[in-house]
Protein backbone atom coordinates (compact mmCIF):
# COMPACT_ATOMS: atom_id res chain seq x y z
CA UNK A 1 0.00 0.00 0.00
CA UNK A 2 1.50 3.17 -0.67
CA UNK A 3 1.54 5.98 1.08
CA UNK A 4 0.32 9.32 -0.83
CA UNK A 5 -1.46 11.52 1.25
CA UNK A 6 -1.14 12.09 5.37
CA UNK A 7 -3.66 13.67 7.54
CA UNK A 8 -1.65 15.51 10.47
CA UNK A 9 -3.67 16.67 13.25
CA UNK A 10 -2.33 19.49 15.49
CA UNK A 11 -4.08 21.68 17.97
CA UNK A 12 -3.97 23.97 20.42
CA UNK A 13 -2.31 21.56 23.14
CA UNK A 14 0.03 20.14 20.70
CA UNK A 15 2.66 23.20 20.96
CA UNK A 16 4.95 21.51 22.63
CA UNK A 17 4.80 18.18 20.75
CA UNK A 18 4.68 19.91 17.31
CA UNK A 19 8.29 19.62 16.85
CA UNK A 20 8.10 15.77 17.34
CA UNK A 21 4.94 15.64 15.41
CA UNK A 22 5.78 16.99 11.76
CA UNK A 23 9.30 15.12 12.49
CA UNK A 24 7.20 11.84 12.53
CA UNK A 25 5.18 13.32 9.39
CA UNK A 26 8.54 13.62 7.81
CA UNK A 27 9.82 10.27 8.41
CA UNK A 28 6.92 8.66 6.62
CA UNK A 29 5.87 11.41 3.77
CA UNK A 30 9.71 12.41 2.56
CA UNK A 31 10.65 8.99 1.65
CA UNK A 32 7.57 7.93 0.29
CA UNK A 33 6.72 11.50 -1.47
CA UNK A 34 3.62 11.56 0.04
CA UNK A 35 1.75 15.09 0.49
CA UNK A 36 0.75 16.41 3.97
CA UNK A 37 -2.56 17.89 4.80
CA UNK A 38 -1.42 19.97 8.10
CA UNK A 39 -5.30 19.81 10.15
CA UNK A 40 -5.93 22.49 12.84
CA UNK A 41 -9.57 21.74 14.29
CA UNK A 42 -10.44 24.51 16.62
CA UNK A 43 -13.81 24.01 19.37
CA UNK A 44 -15.47 27.70 18.78
CA UNK A 45 -14.15 29.16 22.19
CA UNK A 46 -11.13 28.01 21.26
CA UNK A 47 -11.83 29.47 17.67
CA UNK A 48 -13.11 32.94 18.84
CA UNK A 49 -9.69 33.65 21.36
CA UNK A 50 -7.75 32.71 18.66
CA UNK A 51 -9.07 35.24 16.05
CA UNK A 52 -9.33 37.98 18.60
CA UNK A 53 -5.59 37.08 19.64
CA UNK A 54 -4.14 37.01 16.49
CA UNK A 55 -6.13 40.17 15.57
CA UNK A 56 -8.53 38.72 12.79
CA UNK A 57 -11.70 41.11 12.14
CA UNK A 58 -14.35 38.69 13.75
CA UNK A 59 -17.04 40.70 12.27
CA UNK A 60 -15.71 39.69 8.81
CA UNK A 61 -15.85 35.83 9.55
CA UNK A 62 -12.45 34.93 9.02
CA UNK A 63 -11.92 31.82 7.21
CA UNK A 64 -10.54 28.63 9.89
CA UNK A 65 -7.92 27.89 7.45
CA UNK A 66 -5.88 31.54 7.11
CA UNK A 67 -6.66 31.11 11.32
CA UNK A 68 -4.80 27.88 10.98
CA UNK A 69 -1.57 28.91 9.14
CA UNK A 70 -1.32 32.17 11.26
CA UNK A 71 -1.50 30.02 14.49
CA UNK A 72 1.81 29.55 16.39
CA UNK A 73 1.77 25.27 16.50
CA UNK A 74 0.65 25.40 12.46
CA UNK A 75 3.71 27.33 11.67
CA UNK A 76 6.36 25.44 13.93
CA UNK A 77 5.06 22.34 11.67
CA UNK A 78 4.88 24.10 8.37
CA UNK A 79 8.60 25.42 9.15
CA UNK A 80 9.87 21.80 9.47
CA UNK A 81 8.31 20.75 6.33
CA UNK A 82 9.48 23.78 4.61
CA UNK A 83 12.69 23.10 5.61
CA UNK A 84 12.85 19.26 3.86
CA UNK A 85 10.62 20.61 1.04
CA UNK A 86 7.65 18.23 1.92
CA UNK A 87 4.47 19.25 0.23
CA UNK A 88 1.78 20.03 2.44
CA UNK A 89 -1.46 22.02 2.93
CA UNK A 90 -2.94 23.60 5.59
CA UNK A 91 -6.66 22.86 6.70
CA UNK A 92 -8.30 25.09 9.64
CA UNK A 93 -12.10 23.68 10.83
CA UNK A 94 -14.38 24.55 13.58
CA UNK A 95 -15.85 21.85 15.60
CA UNK A 96 -16.05 18.55 17.05
CA UNK A 97 -11.92 17.61 16.64
CA UNK A 98 -12.13 13.64 16.29
CA UNK A 99 -15.30 13.70 14.00
CA UNK A 100 -12.89 16.80 12.15
CA UNK A 101 -10.06 14.95 11.91
CA UNK A 102 -11.69 11.55 10.24
CA UNK A 103 -13.59 13.53 8.31
CA UNK A 104 -10.84 15.40 6.70
CA UNK A 105 -9.09 12.20 6.18
CA UNK A 106 -11.88 10.15 4.24
CA UNK A 107 -12.60 13.66 1.79
CA UNK A 108 -8.54 13.66 1.12
CA UNK A 109 -8.52 9.76 0.80
CA UNK A 110 -5.87 9.99 3.64
CA UNK A 111 -3.23 6.27 3.88
CA UNK A 112 -2.62 7.57 7.27
CA UNK A 113 -3.62 10.11 10.15
CA UNK A 114 -0.93 11.16 12.61
CA UNK A 115 -2.40 12.41 15.80
CA UNK A 116 -0.47 13.94 19.49
CA UNK A 117 -1.57 13.15 22.93
CA UNK A 118 -0.64 12.16 26.52
CA UNK A 119 -1.11 8.85 28.26
CA UNK A 120 -4.42 8.93 30.11
CA UNK A 121 -6.09 6.18 32.46
CA UNK A 122 -9.04 4.27 30.98
CA UNK A 123 -11.25 6.37 33.70
CA UNK A 124 -9.62 9.49 32.41
CA UNK A 125 -10.63 9.06 28.88
CA UNK A 126 -14.26 7.65 30.20
CA UNK A 127 -14.81 10.89 31.57
CA UNK A 128 -12.72 13.50 29.83
CA UNK A 129 -12.80 11.79 25.83
CA UNK A 130 -9.60 11.60 24.26
CA UNK A 131 -9.44 12.77 20.57
CA UNK A 132 -6.74 10.57 19.74
CA UNK A 133 -8.92 7.59 21.03
CA UNK A 134 -12.06 8.57 18.81
CA UNK A 135 -9.54 9.00 15.59
CA UNK A 136 -8.40 5.84 16.31
CA UNK A 137 -11.32 4.25 16.59
CA UNK A 138 -13.17 5.48 13.83
CA UNK A 139 -10.24 6.37 11.13
CA UNK A 140 -10.60 5.07 7.28
CA UNK A 141 -6.85 4.36 7.69
CA UNK A 142 -3.92 3.52 9.92
CA UNK A 143 -3.42 6.36 13.02
CA UNK A 144 0.04 6.58 14.01
CA UNK A 145 0.07 8.37 17.35
CA UNK A 146 2.94 10.48 18.77
CA UNK A 147 2.15 10.60 22.38
CA UNK A 148 4.22 13.57 25.17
Amino acid sequence: MAIETIVLAVGQEDEDRAKRLAETAIEIAEPTGARVVLSHVFSDQEFDEVIERLDFDASENPDPSDVASRHVTTRTVAQSLDAVDVDYEIRGEVGDRGEAIVDLAKAVDADRIIVGGRRRSPTGKAVFGSTAQEVMLSAPCPVTFVRD
